[in-house]
């Protein structure tokens, strides 16, 4: 039996944006996208499936609860992993640039693919195009690993749902697109963590800040403030990074 032709970047870049944008329990041959993609970079759903559940051998957020992907992760597997922990915001650039042109959507010009859109964010002159196209990926790796659900309340409802910071976005360049700098929040929660309401502290429980605290106020109390020292929902993918939420905690929480 011939073996299968070694997998190219591009097709690597789309199996990491798809497992990005998957959650952990949709990795398998009869995922319709998965189909689609496979179809895409001429490799068989069984084939990308498998190429799936090897990176998540990967991943420190799923090894580390005894869930395991398949056990056999190539080098190239290895490599790119090291280059998403080493530089995640041009990678994920890069994996949803692979993904687009995969799945036949619209690309930016390639005069935009300099990234130096990450310097320049808050300025007048921002390369729309790439930061949408950042943003997109943020958004769909975050959400994937909270299974589509805030992680304070467990809100399903895609429209009320945010991929929110955890470092803001004009506080660290190099994170902005880190999945692991990402929670996912109702648009009320993610109001509040940003307004520096509300916190995770260091065992993952919600902290609501005394400063904050609305006398009279029922929908506060019910809504937010009756979370104070409830255990957030963890993601099934990726992790949180304790540097982000340590910065959090110390720049933004006004408790």
């Amino acid at each position: 039996m011939p073996q299968s032709p070694a997998w190219t970047r591009q097709q690597l870049l789309v199996a990491f944006a798809l497992y990005c944008r998957l959650p952990f329990g949709r990795l398998h041959r009869g995922n319709q996208e998965i189909i689609r993609l496979a179809a895409a970079i001429d490799r068989s759903p069984s084939a990308l499936a498998m190429k799936l559940t090897n990176i998540a051998s990967l991943d420190p957020a799923i090894t580390s609860t005894g869930r395991t992907g398949l056990k056999g992760a190539s080098a190239a597997d290895r490599q790119m992993w090291q280059e998403m922990e080493a530089d995640p915001d041009n990678f994920a650039l890069e994996c949803q640039m692979a993904f687009m042109e995969a799945d036949g959507l619209e690309k930016p010009e390639v005069g935009d693919l300099e990234y130096d859109y990450l310097d320049r964010v808050g300025e007048d002159r921002v390369i729309q195009t790439t930061a949408r196209v950042g943003q997109n990926f943020f958004r769909s790796a975050v959400l994937a690993a909270y299974s589509g659900r805030c992680c304070i309340t467990g809100l399903s409802v895609p429209a009320l749902l945010v991929a929110s910071h955890i470092v803001p976005w004009s506080a660290d360049k190099h994170n902005r697109l880190n999945p692991r700098n990402g929670l996912a929040l109702s648009v009320l929660h993610e109001r509040a963590f940003d307004a520096g309401i509300i916190t995770i502290d260091e065992n993952m429980t919600v902290r609501v800040s005394s400063n904050h605290t609305a006398r009279n106020d029922e929908f506060f109390t019910s809504s937010i403030a009756s979370y104070d020292g409830v255990p957030i929902r963890t993601p099934r993918k990726f992790g949180i990074g304790a540097e982000f939420l340590a910065f959090h905690r110390e720049h933004i929480y006004r408790g």
